[in-house]
């Protein structure tokens, strides 16, 4: 499961982030309530019940940062989270099935997009795909709108403890073949687990790069 190798400092600038103060900003449901300011921005999206929850906890080492559920659609808002004033965390709605009314769904799929066209200091959109189902069509068509909104995005597979390293090699060779062809997409593709904490000090670090110098 070996992600791009990341050297000791930038790990350790990863790790010093990510151990300071985070704290919840708010969570909103129309860009009009989207908070103000030009801190550096990363956002997470993924399908209903992706791990988003699950690796932004690992990510910060804090257990209730963001909820988890084992239920699709738990996140009804954008939530945002302040890492030690250096980086601004954006936590998406789940897209594809989720159990809510479809008017509401309607309604952040909605917001997703306009957030992502309108979003100034947003640096990155981490785009999570389960590495035991790959891309699926509501992925594909997440793509394709940050394609068009030139939105720099990254594939992040989730749960790679749950896959073995052949598979996953496969899935991964397969991904970069599809990521070719979006001219948003960043060639590097990590490989998660929150469980298992693989790959988290390596997005660690991908992610200090992107924040403002301490």
């Amino acid at each position: 499961m070996e992600n791009a190798p990341y050297d000791p400092a930038q790990i350790e600038a990863g790790r010093l982030l990510f151990s300071g103060n985070i704290d919840f900003v708010l969570g909103a449901r129309e860009m009009s309530q989207i908070p103000t300011g030009n801190i550096p921005e990363v956002a997470f999206a993924g399908r209903s019940n992706v791990g988003k929850s699950s690796l932004l906890n690992a990510l910060t080492g804090r257990k209730q940062l963001a909820r988890t559920s084992h239920t699709p659609g738990r996140t009804r808002e954008v939530n945002f989270f302040n890492v030690t004033g250096r980086l601004m965390l954006a936590d998406l709605p789940g897209y594809g099935y989720a159990k809510a009314p479809k008017a509401e769904i309607h309604g952040w799929t909605r917001l997703i997009e306009d957030y992502l066209r309108g979003r100034v200091q947003l640096r990155r959109c981490c785009l999570l795909i389960d590495s035991r189902h790959g891309l699926k069509d509501t992925d594909l068509t997440a793509m394709a709108m940050m394609d068009q909104a030139a939105q720099n995005y990254q594939v992040v597979l989730t749960k790679c403890d749950k896959v073995k390293p052949g598979p996953l090699q496969m899935l991964v060779d397969e991904t970069h073949k599809v990521l070719a062809k979006h001219p948003a997409a960043h060639p590097e593709i990590f490989r998660t687990s929150a469980h298992d904490t693989i790959g988290i000090a390596q997005l660690r670090a991908a992610l200090a790069s992107l924040a403002e110098a301490p």
